[in-house]
């Protein structure tokens, strides 16, 4: 592969932009949920500041497909979406194949894998093969698959992102099985990883969003320190903002909860309400789909929960920043995160935040009491004292929201990420055109 590899990038014909000049790049996302999931959101707002820097994006983008500015084109690149509502998990027929990537889409998923990565790098590669003179750098949002190595493999220059490695999820899905038949389940499910490491491993620079994830990146996947490069993401401070005239309601938290997996700690955060309600009103809403048969809805009802948690969905910004607004707290309960979007937007919005110090969320958040409170991930009893804490202190609360609003402002901002993310395609570039050329543009 070594030899293969190093083959295509001595004969390939490469001529690198200015290092001044406005970059043409092709922004790679195999899922952009848009309303809810970091990697849709990550999408839309990167990919719109980058435009608004000067540059050049197109989106290939697999199922659901995100929603983007008007100045960015989407590529769609359709799947067999298999994971698409009413009925995810559906059984695709065979005269759905288009061609021999659904063909094993469907066959890995049969394995039990989860096959949209793999499926979706070899769309990227086939469709990306014919347009070498459009693009002059690859950014890859963590799909890892193994047509992303043969791009890297034919020349291409790539920014390779990972939020954090999924293994992380991998890892805490395994320990919260309930039984043989669950846990086998779960190490199919993630057989998808071995690849992504295997990837990851190969790709000469890669981007994170946080001290700790990139840690995890180098621990999980195997790659040097020196290759992986720390650049939070953003938030729009003037969207994500204070509604004035809105009223907080008494008793009121909110969450967002992208998918119903065990990292993301709902469990905890609804056996805290419930214990919160044998003393007080209580009310939770979650930014997320109610899945009948998922885990939180049995923990709900175990709980008796139902008349006081509700689910908002595919709803737009604007009424996710009302959410905030009307919420005493915002909670993020993870037992895991390698950023925390949600976490960044609340604090934007002025809420107090509540947050585990699971994985980069300290990092994200703050302090302590100034602004965030933190307390000890997968901790049912930890969170309702701290929750309990914060609605006890309305003074506190106010100063520790407006002072979350504080950092997120002076810290992050998506034209800040868009800059900082050209400055590691200027860095790819560079070492690219070494590797091509033997000339290093640095000097």
């Amino acid at each position: 592969m070594f030899a293969l590899e190093a083959w295509y990038l001595m004969s390939a014909a490469y001529s690198p932009p200015p290092d001044d000049a406005p970059l043409r790049i092709a922004l790679l996302t195999y899922r952009g949920k848009p309303h809810v999931g970091g990697q849709g959101v990550y999408v839309r707002h990167l990919s719109k500041a980058l435009v608004d820097l000067g540059h050049s994006v197109e989106v290939l983008g697999g199922q659901p497909y995100p929603i983007l500015d008007e100045r960015v084109p989407l590529v769609e690149l359709p799947s067999l979406d298999i994971w698409a509502d009413p009925h995810p998990m559906r059984k695709p027929r065979l005269w759905e194949w288009k061609d021999w990537t659904d063909a094993l889409e469907h066959l890995s998923f049969n394995l039990g894998t989860f096959s949209e990565p793999m499926a979706f790098s070899f769309r990227a590669w086939r469709y990306l093969r014919d347009r070498r003179d459009d693009f002059d750098i690859i950014q890859d949002n963590q799909t890892l698959g193994w047509g992303i190595l043969k791009l890297h493999q034919e020349g291409w220059p790539i920014l390779e992102t990972i939020h954090h490695p999924i293994t992380v999820d991998r890892k805490l899905e395994l320990e919260h099985a309930r039984g043989f038949s669950e846990k086998f389940g779960k190490r199919r499910w993630y057989a998808f990883t071995k690849m992504q490491t295997q990837v990851a491993k190969r790709m000469p620079r890669i981007m994170s969003v946080s001290e700790s994830s990139k840690g995890d990146i180098a621990a999980d996947h195997q790659v040097d320190l020196d290759r992986i490069h720390v650049v939070p993401v953003g938030v729009d401070p003037d969207l994500f903002l204070p509604v004035p005239g809105v009223e907080r309601r008494s008793g009121h938290i909110v969450t967002t909860a992208s998918a119903d997996v065990a990292m993301k700690g709902l469990k905890f955060l609804l056996e805290a309400v419930a214990k919160l309600r044998t003393e007080r009103h209580m009310e939770l809403t979650i930014i997320g789909k109610r899945r009948p048969d998922s885990h939180a809805s049995h923990t709900m009802t175990e709980l008796g929960l139902d008349d006081c948690v509700n689910f908002v969905s595919g709803v737009p910004d604007e009424r996710i920043v009302e959410l905030y607004s009307e919420a005493e707290l915002a909670v993020v309960p993870s037992l895991y995160e390698g950023f925390s979007l949600p976490a960044i937007e609340a604090m934007s919005c002025g809420v107090a935040l509540v947050a585990t110090t699971g994985g980069a969320l300290p990092e994200v958040a703050g302090t302590h009491g100034e602004t965030c409170f933190l307390t000890t991930p997968g901790d049912s009893e930890a969170l309702a004292s701290t929750i309990r804490d914060a609605l006890d202190n309305p003074e506190l609360r106010a100063k520790v929201g407006a002072q979350g609003r504080e950092r997120v402002i002076n810290q992050w901002s998506w034209r800040h990420t868009a800059q900082r993310t050209v400055e590691q395609y200027r860095e790819v570039l560079a070492e690219h055109a070494v590797r091509v050329t033997g000339s290093d543009r640095s000097k």
